[in-house]
């Protein structure tokens, strides 16, 4: 089992050089000692890579949550690598390690962009293989005073609400690298329009996907993960409903945290079979 780490290239963002390969400066900012990847905004997104040590059945992007971070991903990351699956991820613009105000974006396709971005630099290396998503929700909204106190907090979430286990959520508090402070107008206002976008979109969604939800998750509301279910028009689509759980899931409970880790690593098993019979050796 390894990881793999790789410094992407300044000169052209959409393209990544041979590991070794000298690094350089932009506009007299000096290059992070971290993998990154540098977005079409000049910023520099944290990454971090799990690379399986046989060749790759597909791609994984790892998606985080608000006000986190990748790393917070990682056991999820390290069970893709053990089924020869290439897990990559980045901190979003304004999370973690990466450039940007804490928890301030002008608009959610940013994310989307970066994340396309990211994707593309690594289907270049890993040509012809499938692509997934594996994302954590993005939380609440207030759709009020963006246009006139952006960057104005709505006050911090309850971390408590976030897990029922007591150890995850303290994990979670005393992380230096997870958002502490109140949600910002603008990011919530954002979120609001991307969830509209995502309403609007649903009738087109034709790909398979699993959704993993918890019945008392008091950031998410289930009836979203329903109305998905219903308006997805994707022949291949499985909700499954933890009585009880939280937002974590993946930091719940150990009898809910099993679950899930079981029910991500069958779904993608099942989904990969065939694609690895055709892989070569």
């Amino acid at each position: 089992m390894q990881t793999h780490q790789r410094i992407y290239g300044v000169e052209d963002p959409s393209r990544m050089p041979e590991e070794g390969s000298p690094r350089q400066r932009l506009q007299n900012n000096p290059v992070p000692d971290f993998p990154h990847l540098l977005n079409a905004d000049g910023q520099y997104l944290f990454c971090q890579y799990w690379k399986p040590s046989r060749p790759p059945k597909a791609l994984v992007f790892v998606s985080h949550g608000a006000g986190e971070h990748c790393g917070r991903y990682d056991d999820l990351a390290r069970m893709l690598m053990e089924l020869d699956l290439l897990a990559f991820a980045h901190d979003h613009v304004g999370h973690g390690r990466s450039d940007g105000e804490r928890l301030v974006v002008s608009d959610f396709q940013i994310f989307v962009r970066d994340v396309l971005h990211h994707v593309d630099t690594m289907q270049k290396d890993y040509p012809g293989l499938p692509v997934f998503l594996l994302g954590h929700s993005m939380v609440l909204a207030a759709k009020v005073l963006n246009l006139v106190l952006p960057n104005l907090s709505l006050g911090a979430v309850d971390f408590n609400i976030l897990s029922r286990n007591r150890e995850e959520v303290e994990n979670y508090n005393s992380d230096p690298l997870v958002y502490h402070g109140g949600l910002k107008v603008s990011f919530c206002t954002q979120l609001l329009n991307a969830v509209s976008r995502v309403e609007r979109g649903m009738p087109k969604l034709t790909l398979p996907f699993l959704l993993l939800q918890g019945s008392d998750d008091h950031l998410c509301d289930n009836k979203g993960a329903y109305l998905l279910m219903d308006g997805a028009k994707s022949q291949d689509k499985t909700l499954k409903v933890y009585e009880g759980a939280y937002h974590m899931l993946h930091k719940e409970l150990p009898e809910v945290t099993n679950s899930v880790f079981h029910e991500i690593n069958m779904w993608f098993s099942q989904r990969t079979a065939e694609t690895g019979a055709r892989c070569p050796p």
